[in-house]
């Protein structure tokens, strides 16, 4: 019997799961420990409210999450209720499948000031996640900046413009529901450093801005490379600058501040490109952010000395994510994540997803990861050597008094959640680690 560890529950975590199953069979007893008590990670909490067809995977995970070999751990952090050396003591294989979860840091002056966000706080604070459902952003000032062109920029963008009516069938909070309503943003601007011909951005994400009722998305004519430049791109690439080339026609300019040339229409998006951020603005909120016009060198971003400042009040920078550290894991400062050789980390531990290639790739993209994780793994412990596994665990969790979550628990947070939801959405999320858990222990408070 082999015994695998595998820390964390998201897409990465549930398709490695999937691959072992599928490479051992009744072989293998998986065990996926995640800090928060309930699972699917950036499914629940990354992932915006209104994609629930891209929720909807979670239900592939569960067929795997029920089977009889496969157990979820939750509420149990790794590095403070477990070692990584007790895991790999107890279980035959550790995986790392934490994702990248924290964002990377602007590096301008300003960016500690008041209504300054990174993108997972802002879009943990929509999405419910408990370390920032009380962030509380304050959407008085008529302008948002978003820094980035990739599609959580379009996230938040579409999520700052959208009417209360368009979040029917979603499963944003109700905080967050009720803040956007109240909101007074009418002006987002997009910043990129390079061009329209660099955006990160994918056709169906960025014609949804289109299909919005009040938004008018807008290019600047200026930014656009001739039309001609455009045959060199892959097929999704051209239709992202079809959808680009179309808010140049069809929604006036970026630096047209007469207001939008969208009939009926009172929010616009407009893309800034060739604009690097060089400092936010303000004395204890942000009042604003400094630009630098920039050319393309090489396709390098590069200032021109032209500099000029957007009247903002609040700041959600969309630039990307690093993995969490866990207390004696080798760690690659550079990429963000753990430091590996193709998923090994040391004999016995490793990683996978985002932890391993940073972030980048769909979900999808974690699948063929999982497998290959899970063929390097047959290859290094063959028929297993003989560990507890879940029960060294659970003698382990008897000891220190663990109150861990198992799958059937999070059946019963889930069933809640939905009781509780709003007429129209699938959910009303807890939003509180301690909510939670009292759905899934209810006898643990009497």
């Amino acid at each position: 019997m082999r015994h695998l560890a595998i820390v964390g529950s998201g897409p990465a975590g549930y398709y490695t799961a999937e691959a072992a199953l599928k490479q051992w069979g009744d072989g293998v007893k998986v065990d996926i420990f995640d800090l928060s008590p309930v699972p699917f990670g950036l499914i629940r909490t990354g992932v915006a409210p209104d994609h629930q067809s891209i929720k909807s995977v979670s239900h592939r995970y569960e067929t795997t999450a029920l089977n009889p070999n496969v157990r979820f751990v939750g509420n149990v952090m790794v590095g403070r209720d477990i070692t990584i050396a007790e895991l790999q003591d107890l279980y035959d294989a550790v995986v790392l499948a934490t994702g990248a979860p924290n964002d990377r840091k602007l590096g301008l002056p300003g960016e500690n000031l008041a209504n300054v966000f990174g993108s997972a706080a802002f879009v943990g604070w929509y999405n419910g996640h408990p370390d920032f459902a009380g962030i509380g952003p304050d959407f008085a000032h008529e302008t948002a900046v978003i820094v980035g062109n990739g599609n959580v920029a379009l996230d938040v963008a579409r999520i700052l413009a959208k009417s209360g009516a368009e979040f029917e069938g979603s499963d944003i909070v109700s905080h967050a529901l009720e803040a956007l309503e109240a909101s007074r943003v009418r002006r987002i601007v997009i910043l990129g450093r390079r061009g329209p011909h660099q955006v990160t951005m994918t056709p169906k994400e960025l014609g949804e801005l289109a299909k919005l009722s009040r938004a008018c998305p807008s290019v600047d004519p200026a930014d656009l490379p001739p039309l001609t430049e455009d045959a060199a791109l892959d097929p999704g690439m051209r239709k992202t600058m079809g959808h680009l080339r179309g808010f140049a026609i069809g929604g006036g300019t970026a630096n047209d501040n007469e207001g939008p040339a969208c009939p009926g229409r009172d929010v616009r998006i407009e893309f800034d490109f060739f604009a690097a951020p060089r400092a936010i603005l303000g004395t204890d909120q942000v009042e604003g952010i400094e630009v630098e016009r920039t050319r393309l060198v090489e396709g390098k971003a590069v200032g021109t000395g032209e500099t000029y400042r957007i009247p903002a009040g609040i700041v959600v920078a969309c630039i990307g994510y690093q993995t969490s550290r866990i207390p004696d894991v080798p760690y690659d400062e550079q990429g963000g994540r753990f430091a590996n050789t193709e998923g090994r980390i040391a004999p016995g531990l490793y990683c996978v997803g985002w932890a391993r290639r940073g972030p980048t790739g769909t979900i999808g993209t974690n699948r063929p990861d999982g497998f290959a994780i899970v063929e390097k793994i047959d290859a290094d412990i063959g028929e297993g050597s003989g560990k507890a596994g879940r029960p060294g665990f659970d003698a382990l969790a008897a000891q220190r008094g663990i109150d861990y979550v198992k799958f059937t628990e999070w059946q019963k947070i889930e069933e809640a959640e939905a009781a509780n939801a709003r007429q129209g959405a699938p959910r009303e999320k807890f939003v509180a680690v301690d909510q939670m858990i009292a759905e899934a222990h209810p006898s643990a408070g009497t």
